[in-house]
């Protein structure tokens, strides 16, 4: 079924990205039910009573008014239009129904919320004065009763349409249908009147011709008409009239629904209103093949084969070393050369470790500081009912006498997802990155947080070859479904550390991983590097596809350690790759296959079944930063315990153009945001996606800087050393603490 009018107004580009939110949410409050709401190139709106999808069209203009009220009209049909094939049981014109179904839809809809006859008839008010019905130039009251009823029901308000006693018993039955049962059959009684008045209309126009062609002089022959072969003849001519294929307010079942009981289509095409409302429809629908809007789902992952599980990613990387030192030691090589890089970096951690508690230990004090502010913050005290000996002296002056008990609210449970970019550009600050990464998980393993820390990459399940030569293929991740989002197969997230880990184990981990990223940093010095396994090796940058992982990831590693509260923090030092899409494709409308299309922020919506909330973007200066805000308001949407902070790694030549993007249109907080990165070398900045943002210098991730000066150093030496030293302390404890401000 369809909607029997569209809208007149203004909307621009950025109004109707509110109305997809606002508007689809006003369908399903009137609805009392979770509809999906879509904005298609269709002619007419339309609902599906089966798969509950209410389509509205996208007009070039449309004002609020009329906008509300043809999200009325179509929650009626709704709420209270039957999916029933009601061909069977009434053979009348499928308009005659849609006008009298419209009466009655309107009816109840306004009886069951008040407000909604001042929206109405406001609606109704603009699309007469745009003379929407195209009868300004006409006498409406010489329409036939099906047009003045339709009229009187829509816009009788402020035109006044005029009835015999014998019609307005037609319009009061329409008036009084309660059913779809009295919809049918008050249907079915105007188009009985309505072809009994053709009938005598007929007959008087023949009369007339007769009597004016014999007043002409010519010869008259008496013909006796009879009314039925009249009807039949005028049903005949009226076939051969193109008829409108536009859609209706009622569903059109079968071919013969169209028909009228004489078999012919002239009375359900002289309901002129009707058919001028279709006229309007199509011309006020943009009719561009380009741009048409794309409602899209995230899809079901299966994660076992997403996730890289934690003991096959180490085994892999120790048995890749293992089989390399065997080659060099093989090859004549010293069994201390064969190992030498692999001490050398080893000591490096080791070091590092040592460096790092200081850090880890502050995280820890200032954690602790700020969970027991929080817990005494909601401290209650109540009495005890026991007297306190201590206090009786006072009995003369002091009422309270008894002990008193105070009460600390519990804190919540904690829990730790990191989400590392593994892409080629992180290279140059991949060393700093890990040993951040590192200060995480101590400082976590000291608090008791559960985490868990995985890098998105193409590489660890890439195309391989066996012995033959033949390529073999990851697994796909999902089904290949029509409007369905594409996670490519080569994705995957690779789970390096887990809490689940003993502490021995995870320390080897962590000592492996940092040879990788040390080995990256020091490309340039071949006795400081290692052989990089390949699958471990740098990719592209699948951030889309790991926060599309996420949706599942979360609530899993909550359920897992029935956590309250889950923090995710996603380091990346660019954009993620553009999303595609599954789209049902035709050749010539005989063949079909699932093809994929680009992901255009502008065009592509993601729809959320769960919670019916559909996320568009207005950032069409920055397609690929607003497809990772989409996903990032989804997660944030569905699950609310759940901070995201999101940072950044910015050069110095980069952070210039990260923030006038961020800050588009916005001079004014851009300058002052750069101002803070040339003091701080960071920043925080508000989006639509991440709770907070950081912006960090990639010098910043440096855990410290080692006060070091030669023997005869100058005062000056010493402190310019001093002050880098303590500035690096002072930066890095910054980035810390804004840390722990928000896990807690």
């Amino acid at each position: 079924m369809v909607g029997f009018f569209r809208i007149i107004g203004s909307v621009q580009k950025t109004a109707m990205t509110i109305n997809f939110e606002i508007k689809g949410q006003l369908a399903k409050l009137l609805a009392t039910e979770d509809l999906v709401v879509e904005h298609k190139k269709v002619s007419t709106a339309c609902f599906n009573v089966q798969s509950r999808v209410l389509t509205l069209p996208l007009w070039e203009r449309a004002s609020n008014a009329v906008y509300d009220m043809l999200v009325a009209h179509e929650v009626g049909h709704a709420l209270y239009t039957p999916n029933e094939d009601w061909t069977d049981r009434v053979k009348v014109p499928q308009s005659y129904v849609n006008i009298v179904e419209d009466v009655r839809i309107e009816k109840l809809m306004k009886r069951r919320y008040a407000g909604l006859a001042k929206t109405m008839y406001n609606g109704y008010k603009e699309l007469n004065e745009q003379d929407f019905f195209d009868i300004s130039e006409e006498d409406h009251n010489k329409y036939s009763l099906a047009d003045r009823v339709n009229l009187h029901y829509k816009i009788g308000n402020f035109i006044s349409v005029e009835f015999d006693d014998g019609e307005k018993t037609i319009v009061d039955m329409i008036g009084e249908c309660e059913t779809f049962a009295d919809t049918l059959i008050a249907a079915e009684e105007l188009y009985k009147y309505s072809k009994n008045q053709k009938k005598e209309e007929d007959l008087e126009n023949n009369a007339s011709v007769q009597i004016e062609s014999g007043a002409s002089g010519g010869a008259t022959e008496t013909v006796d008409i009879d009314p039925e072969s009249s009807s039949e003849q005028s049903g005949e001519s009226s076939m051969t009239q193109p008829t409108s294929e536009g859609s209706s307010d009622v569903e059109d079942k079968t071919p013969s629904q169209s028909s009228d009981l004489s078999g012919g289509k002239n009375m359900d095409d002289d309901v002129k209103t009707d058919q001028r409302l279709k006229d309007a429809i199509e011309q006020l629908v943009n009719s561009s093949p380009f741009n048409e809007n794309v409602y899209l789902e995230l899809p079901e992952l299966d994660l076992k084969s997403v996730i890289a599980e934690n003991k096959k990613i180490h085994e892999y990387i120790q048995n890749f070393w293992n089989e390399s030192i065997q080659r060099k030691i093989d090859a004549g090589w010293k069994t201390k050369d064969a190992v030498y890089e692999h001490i050398k970096i080893d000591t490096e951690f080791a070091k590092f470790k040592v460096s790092a508690q200081k850090e880890v230990n502050y995280l820890v004090k200032e954690f602790e500081c700020k969970k027991a502010a929080d817990s005494y913050a909601r401290a209650t005290t109540a009495r005890t009912g026991v007297l306190d000996c201590t206090k009786l002296h006072t009995y003369k002056y002091n009422e309270d006498l008894f002990k008193k008990v105070t009460t600390l609210a519990d804190g919540k449970n904690h829990g730790l997802i990191f989400v590392l970019d593994w892409s080629g550009s992180m290279d140059r600050v991949l060393l700093d990155t890990v040993k951040q990464v590192c200060n995480l998980i101590w400082f976590c393993k000291k608090v008791s947080i559960p985490f868990e820390v995985y890098a998105f990459t193409n590489e660890w399940s890439c195309v391989t070859y066996d012995a033959t030569g033949r390529p073999i293929y990851p697994t796909k991740h999902h089904k290949k479904e029509d409007g369905y989002i594409k996670v490519d197969a080569d994705f995957s997230m690779m789970n390096f550390f887990t809490s689940k880990t003993s502490t021995k184990e995870l320390e080897n981990q962590m000592r492996s991983i940092f040879k990788i990223a040390y080995s990256y940093s020091n490309r340039n010095h071949y006795r400081d590097t290692v052989e990089v396994p390949s699958r471990i090796g740098l990719s592209g940058t699948p951030l889309n596809e790991a926060l599309i992982a996420l949706t599942q990831i979360i609530p899993q590693f909550q359920n897992d350690n029935k956590l309250q509260k889950v923090h995710s923090i996603v380091l990346t030092d660019g954009e993620g790759c553009g999303m595609t899409y599954y789209a049902a494709c035709e050749r010539h409308g005989t063949d079909s296959w699932i093809g994929v299309r680009g992901f255009n922020p502008s065009t592509c919506f993601i729809r959320d079944r769960k919670n019916g909330n559909l996320y568009a973007t207005n950032k069409m200066y920055d397609y690929m930063t607003a497809q990772s805000d989409m996903l990032l308001r989804y997660i944030r949407n569905r699950y609310p315990h759940v901070s995201l902070i999101g940072m950044r790694v910015l050069s110095s030549g980069e952070a210039g153009s990260f923030i006038r993007k961020y800050f588009h249109g916005n001079q004014s907080a851009a300058s002052a945001t750069t101002d803070t990165w040339k003091k701080e070398k960071s920043f925080s900045i508000p989006t639509e996606g991440y709770h907070k943002y950081f912006g960090i210098s990639s010098t910043a991730l440096s855990t410290d800087v080692e006060f070091a000066v030669g023997d005869n150093a100058t005062k000056t030496q010493i402190r310019s050393a001093f002050k880098k030293s303590l500035k690096s302390k002072q930066l890095n404890k910054k980035i810390l603490n804004e840390f722990v401000q928000l896990i807690a």
